[in-house]
């Protein structure tokens, strides 16, 4: 009984990471000729008060790009209110008598009607945009940033890919998402990113791990080269107690870095003598989620990513005032007073450094009312 117990809290918080903060609660279903069909999404409202700095974008979530650094940092304004309703979100599933299943949903993040998921799946054979496959939301901890901590495991987003899965294998051929620093333009992308994963879980523990190759090259009709890249990940989380789960994930990339989470570093330079050099980086996650009952829970969690940019400033390929490390605290509180219905505050401290060594840091309060069908 007690294994079960820890399972279900497993998986339950698990849910809670992939769908945002409440959960994907039940959808709305019923029969359509032979179809079974489901409408699920929610309604959201996202605040934020920025205490120190303008660093909330869109869906309120924290821009580590924005935070200054150096003396820049000395003569920033302070006190920055915002609100949204744009995370927002409406889905469709239908499932044939024979098993096939479509989705299509779509969210507003940007102002308009933005797709999130467009496939469909039979017999373990999915093809279509939704999760990459390099993704896991095992080790996450619940937050209530639309884009969570950086240095979670994998892309942590949606692209275009085939992916076949047998028990808790999964492999795939992807939209690969590569970057060049100084292309100019002529970044290429010549196959598509390979990834594997496996997930599992084994009484009180959840697991996963997995892997990405991709090329990386560019190509000017005169000049053209490429390299190989790659990343992996591991993520876990543990249910110690009926009430408290402990998570984390570690993420190491090397030419690979739009796969390194939130750390809006380059995959790769073009050195001076036209060669692809990759930059690598790593990061992590870790944190806790605790379970006070009656609908109410407590998240605390950090995260960060650093990338190795030394050789391309010393080639003068990339500025020294390019980002090296992102990081974050975070803890929230949340509060579930009916089904459906989750509210919750949330405290942001985040910071950045640049490859020179100034650095800068930032702060903010964030605010969530979220109602689910």
């Amino acid at each position: 009984m007690q294994s079960n117990k820890l399972r279900l809290a497993i998986r339950a918080t698990a849910a809670a990471a992939v769908f945002g903060v409440a959960g994907q609660a039940g959808a709305v279903s019923f029969t359509a000729g032979d179809y079974d069909m489901a409408v699920y999404g929610y309604a959201r409202f996202n605040a934020s008060y920025d205490i120190d700095e303008n660093v909330s974008t869109s869906t309120r979530s924290f821009d580590y790009s924005a935070i200054n650094v150096g003396a820049a940092e000395d003569n920033e304004a302070t006190g920055y209110f915002g609100a949204d309703a744009v995370q927002s979100r409406i889905g469709v599933k239908a499932t044939s008598p024979e098993g096939v299943m479509v989705n299509v949903e779509g969210d507003f993040r940007g102002g308009t009607l933005r797709l999130r998921h467009a496939y469909g799946s039979y017999n373990g054979v999915l093809a279509g945009q939704t999760w990459s496959n390099f993704t896991s939301f095992v080790g996450n901890t619940s937050t209530l940033d639309f884009d969570s901590l950086p240095g979670a495991a994998g892309y942590q987003s949606r692209t275009p890919q085939i992916r076949y899965t047998t028990g808790p294998l999964s492999i795939s051929a992807e939209d690969p998402k590569n970057s060049i620093t100084n292309d100019g333009g002529a970044a290429k992308n010549g196959m598509p990113a390979f990834t594997a994963r496996l997930e599992d879980s084994a009484g009180g523990l959840s697991y996963s791990a997995a892997v990405l190759a991709q090329q990386v090259g560019y190509d000017t009709g005169t000049a053209d080269d490429s390299s190989f890249g790659f990343a992996t990940f591991v993520a876990a989380q543990m249910a110690l107690t009926d009430m408290v789960t402990l998570q984390g994930s570690l993420s190491y990339t090397d030419g690979a870095n739009s796969y390194l989470y939130r750390s809006g570093a380059d995959s790769a330079y073009i050195a001076p003598n036209g060669d692809v050099e990759t930059i690598s980086g790593y990061g992590g996650t870790v944190g806790t989620g605790i379970n006070l009952g009656g609908g109410r829970s407590i998240n605390v969690g950090y995260g960060m990513t650093q990338v190795d940019l030394d050789d391309g400033v010393n080639d003068g390929v990339i500025a020294a005032t390019t980002t090296e490390t992102v990081s974050a605290v975070m803890a929230n509180y949340q509060w579930t007073p009916v089904k459906n219905v989750m509210m919750g505050v949330e405290y942001k401290y985040g910071m950045r450094e640049t490859q020179n060594g100034d650095d800068g840091d930032a702060s903010s309060v964030a605010f969530a009312a979220q109602y689910n069908f």
